[in-house]
């Protein structure tokens, strides 16, 4: 016999996914300010971070096609697997901006400073760069409580309202870590 559906539980725990979102973005937010000096050079981060995004795209449609096939404890292990690694990601991503200046797009000599020259030079392919990164940010930002409510949803066996809160979590979800990856990939010309 299975469990019942626990409601109680989910109100807890999605208290919990929002002190988790809100110290992410609080985090996210100060480490754009506050460098930490360290021994190590982190710099070698960016490509694991993109790494990060592309698998947990990877287990993401995984996890669509296990459930599609009715597959339901390999799409569970594989959420946990992109959790894990969104989280593996997460911590990459805050480890590198406290402890790096900021790359810019079109910085060719990376000198931290968009000149003229630069600035003309990627004046083109800088928009699309920029509406990808925002779209990718502002994304990232708004999903995170709701992959957690929804994975709450799931925890707590209230399968219908998961079902529910997945059909459009998931896709956003889907599009930040694909367009993490591609923000990389525009913007690695200009990292030293």
């Amino acid at each position: 016999m299975t469990a019942a559906p626990d409601p109680a539980l989910e109100s807890k725990l999605n208290k919990a996914a929002y002190v988790i979102s809100a110290a992410v973005l609080l985090l996210v937010g100060v480490m754009r300010r506050v460098k930490i000096p360290s021994p190590v050079d982190f710099g070698f981060l960016p490509p694991i971070h993109a790494a990060l995004n592309a698998l947990t795209a990877v287990i993401l449609v995984a996890a669509l096609v296990a459930i599609k096939q009715r597959r339901v404890e390999l799409h569970r292990r594989l959420i946990y697997g992109a959790l894990g690694a969104s989280g593996a990601f997460l911590l990459s991503y805050v480890t590198y901006h406290f402890t790096k200046r900021e790359v810019q797009f079109g910085d060719a000599d990376h000198d931290g400073v968009l000149s003229a020259v630069e600035r003309a030079a990627v004046s083109g392919s800088r928009p699309v760069y920029l509406a990808v990164l925002a779209s990718h940010v502002v994304l990232a930002a708004a999903v995170l409580p709701f992959v957690l409510m929804t994975f709450n949803r799931a925890f707590t066996r209230q399968f219908d309202r998961h079902r529910a809160m997945a059909r459009w979590v998931y896709p956003l979800w889907l599009y930040v870590a694909v367009t993490g990856p591609v923000c990389y990939l525009l913007l690695r010309p200009y990292y030293p």
